[in-house]
């Protein structure tokens, strides 16, 4: 259903699904962040809350079988790309269940079902890997894309250099989506980074940068989808900056006292999901029916909740599973 706003012609339902997804991933990751209080959240975790537009906006335009590399603030991406909160929450409590049958944690989440190669606690570290990805997709012949998500710190890092001159020199199927949130960690990136940021380092190494408002779902899945579609018809590699702002933590301990409160509160007034919701709103649709679709994700992450809790722990053998043997010839995998 298409609608006219102060927006211009919007599709509607689309938008209630990304506002309905967003919505569920900020009640995982407040839930996750209640419950690392409580002592049941095995490691860090580093919540994206203030940031989900980007990844729904992005998420929503990749099949399944295209390939997503993430960071260590990954729940977002990682619950837009199809992974199922359930086993997200058992992974970061450690229980039987988990994805990656809790030895992953929130840093290093991972599904292969969905094209969830995985998060990475090393920042940038995940850039090289996706452009492998890409290659390998290259190689193959296939359509799929691989998408690279990775914050405006890991753009001061080796391995960000390395992964775009790949991906350019070899025309790799690959879109760089930068959320750039102004901060590395509890550093204001501007005062580590020299020159104009993000898109000119990537447009120095010959990769077409666009840029767009990251807290506005709208204007990212519009963007993302055509430099997705440029890319599967063989565009090359392509360079999106989310503009965008962490409204939390770097941590979930941690508590942000290098902000002004000021400067914070100011920034809640652009949180994605409330624009999100007015700009629905403007189209005459009640109230509740955004709502009602918000409400059945944040009943479903209760429950997930729930039943991590109550999980078992894994049996103790699993610890000596799905580790690289090096007594084995050429290090093979045991499982």
């Amino acid at each position: 259903m298409r609608l006219q706003t102060s927006r211009g012609n919007v599709d509607v339902d689309r938008l209630i699904r990304h506002y309905a997804q967003m919505c569920r991933i900020r009640a995982f990751e407040e839930t996750a962040i209640a419950a690392a209080k409580e002592g049941l959240v095995k490691g860090a975790i580093h919540p994206s809350i203030g940031q989900e537009a980007v990844a729904v906006g992005v998420c929503s335009n990749l099949e399944t079988d295209d390939v997503l590399l993430s960071t260590h603030r990954g729940h977002g991406h990682t619950m837009a790309k199809g992974a199922v909160p359930v086993e997200m929450m058992c992974e970061l409590f450690g229980k039987e269940g988990g994805i990656c049958k809790g030895k992953g944690g929130s840093m290093h989440i991972a599904d292969f079902r969905v094209g969830m190669l995985g998060a990475n606690g090393v920042v940038g570290a995940n850039i090289p890997i996706a452009a492998g990805a890409a290659h390998a997709i290259k190689l193959k012949k296939t359509s799929q894309v691989v998408c690279c998500i990775f914050g405006d710190g890991a753009i001061n890092r080796g391995p960000f250099l390395e992964g775009l001159n790949w991906a350019g020199v070899f025309n790799l199927p690959i879109l760089f989506v930068c959320e750039d949130n102004g901060f590395a960690a509890t550093t204001r990136t501007k005062t580590m980074t020299s020159g104009a940021g993000p898109a000119a380092r990537a447009e120095s190494l010959g990769i077409p940068s666009t840029e767009a408002d990251g807290n506005d779902v709208m204007a990212v899945d519009e963007t993302a989808k055509a430099l997705i579609d440029g890319i599967r018809a063989g565009s090359g590699p392509r360079f999106l900056v989310a503009k965008t702002y962490r409204l939390t933590g770097h941590t979930a301990a941690d508590t942000a006292p290098y902000r002004p409160a000021e400067e914070v509160e100011s920034k809640w007034q652009s949180d994605p999901i409330k624009r999100c919701l007015e700009t629905i709103l403007q189209t005459g649709i009640e109230d509740d029916v955004p709502e009602y679709e918000a409400n059945k994700g944040r009943d479903e992450i209760r429950k997930a909740y729930e039943v991590a809790k109550a999980a078992p722990w894994p049996d103790v053998a699993e610890a000596f599973t799905d580790i690289q043997d090096m007594d084995a010839p050429f290090g093979v995998m045991t499982r």
